[in-house]
């Protein structure tokens, strides 16, 4: 079942070592369209979301705060500082290999804190 963005908002990323199914193709389209700042990868196992930031400093600062937020959620991003100020953030569950439901929380959180 498709999440709203508030729904997602209030949703808490569960430890996941594995065993817990991917999302679905479908699903993930379904509910990447909730959040449209993300888009998500060719082969459906990761959304990504990217933003050209005025300087470098500005770009790390975001990184750093999305990190913490990362450390909070227990649910960790990678994230790429490009050409000095060009910042992207992917999510994925490594230990499934794919989309879970964590990602979708954790992608409406880093909403909440980055610049449009």
């Amino acid at each position: 079942m498709v999440q709203s963005r508030d729904d997602l908002l209030g949703g808490r990323c569960l430890p996941c070592e594995g065993g817990v199914p991917r999302l679905s193709g479908d699903e993930a389209v379904a509910q990447v369209a909730e959040l449209p700042a993300w888009h998500l990868s060719h082969d459906g196992t990761r959304i990504r979301r990217d933003w050209e930031l005025r300087d470098f400093r500005t770009a790390i600062k975001l990184a750093n705060m999305i990190a913490a937020l990362a450390e909070r959620e227990q649910h960790h991003p990678d994230l790429h500082v490009e050409g000095y100020r060009r910042l992207s953030v992917e999510l994925t569950t490594h230990a499934i290999g794919g989309l879970s439901m964590n990602d979708f929380f954790l992608a409406a959180k880093i909403d909440q804190i980055a610049p449009a």
